[in-house]
Formats: C-alpha cells, sequence, structure tokens
C-alpha cells in the first residue's frame, strides 16, 4: 500500500522538476554559432590520361580528437588550444578535407572513380591521409592559418606505397577577427587542397593539362 502511494508522488515531483531543468539548458546552452564551409579549388578544363579506368579511395583523414571536431581552433601558444566562440565549419575537419579532396579530384575527370568507399571490395589507389594542423596561431598583430598533412598513395593490389608527402600550408589573417580568418582559412585550403590533388594525379600515372 505504501508502494503504490509513493510512486505517483515520486513521478509527480520529477515531472515538476523537469520544466525547471529545461529552462535551466535554454539559459545555459551553446551560443549561436555562424556556419562556415570552405570551397574546393577551380579545376581548369584540360585532358587526363593514364588513369582514367582506375579507381581511387579517398580514406577519411586521421586527426588527433583536439581537430576532429567541427570547432575552428586557435592556438594563442604552442601547448594552448582554444576555438572560436562565434563560429564553426559545417563538418569535422577530416570530413572536410575528404570532402574536398573528393570533388576536386573528381573535377579532374583523371579516374573511373573516385570516392570515400570503393565500388566493390576495393578500388585500385587508397589515398591516406594524417591531418597535423589545421588551426590559426596567434601573432603580435593578426593571425598565421597553419594547414599541414601528411599523405600516403597505397596501390590497393600489393599494398606498395606509391608516394609519400608531406604539405604544409600557411596564410596570414589581419587581425584575429572571424571576418578577417576565414578568408584566410579559405585561402590556404585552396593552395593546400590543390597541392595534394596534382601530387596524386602524378603519383597515380595521371598525365593532366
Amino acid at each position: 500500500m505504501t508502494r503504490s502511494i509513493l510512486r505517483p508522488a515520486l513521478l509527480l515531483s520529477l515531472t515538476l522538476l523537469l520544466p525547471a531543468c529545461g529552462a535551466l539548458r535554454a539559459l545555459e546552452g551553446e551560443p549561436n554559432r555562424d556556419v562556415f564551409e570552405l570551397r574546393a579549388p577551380p579545376v581548369s578544363a584540360g585532358q587526363c590520361g593514364g588513369a582514367r579506368g582506375t579507381e581511387l579511395v579517398v580514406e577519411l583523414p586521421k586527426a588527433r580528437e583536439t581537430l576532429d571536431s567541427p570547432r575552428i581552433m586557435i592556438r594563442p601558444s604552442v601547448l594552448e588550444t582554444q576555438y572560436l566562440p562565434d563560429a564553426i565549419w559545417g563538418e569535422p575537419v577530416p570530413a572536410m578535407v575528404q570532402r574536398l579532396l573528393v570533388e576536386t579530384l573528381n573535377n579532374h575527370d583523371a579516374f573511373g572513380h573516385v570516392g570515400r568507399e570503393p565500388l566493390g571490395l576495393a578500388g585500385d589507389f587508397a589515398l591516406l591521409t594524417e591531418i597535423s594542423a589545421f588551426n590559426a596561431e596567434l601573432l603580435e598583430k593578426g593571425a598565421l592559418i597553419r594547414m599541414t598533412v601528411e599523405s600516403q598513395l597505397i596501390r590497393e593490389m600489393d599494398a606498395v606505397v606509391v608516394g609519400r608527402s608531406r604539405f604544409e600550408v600557411t596564410t596570414e589573417s589581419p587581425s584575429t577577427r572571424t571576418a578577417d580568418l576565414i578568408p584566410a582559412f579559405d585561402a590556404a585550403a585552396l593552395q593546400l587542397i590543390t597541392e595534394m590533388t596534382a601530387w596524386t594525379l602524378g603519383r597515380a600515372g595521371a598525365n593532366c593539362r
């Protein structure tokens, strides 16, 4: 008898508490942030040969936990990591780099297929990457955008490393305002993806002009 009385009372008390908790979460919720996406570099019309019948898989880049996020990283010092409070990327950094590479390599029309996964059990080539920097470093005036990616192109048939390279791009932002930082990130990404695409095409044997 006691149990039947206590249970409705407990449920009533929890129900009364829920709206208060919801209001508290709303007051302490995440601030509104602008969402940004970086552009794939433009590809001029041209002919590519040598690798057109092959398939390239662009694996999701690896990155440490602080970079595997849609937050836009700012480094006040070598040992400190912060993020822009008023802006985020439209997707986590590794997914964004993967998307830009897939889109740009597809636009070159050098391969039979470029994608995040193979059409069958395996592709002809796999592009493996690891992002070690994708952030702004604070300067005395403005900021330095730094993007660093390690890349390996693997021939899937025999697991041979066809090529290995390190790409590092920097651009400067005149200030630390979001309105200046985002265009600087965009300029750095355009250069990074352009260089990585040209390298991948060359190592895979695609002759583009």
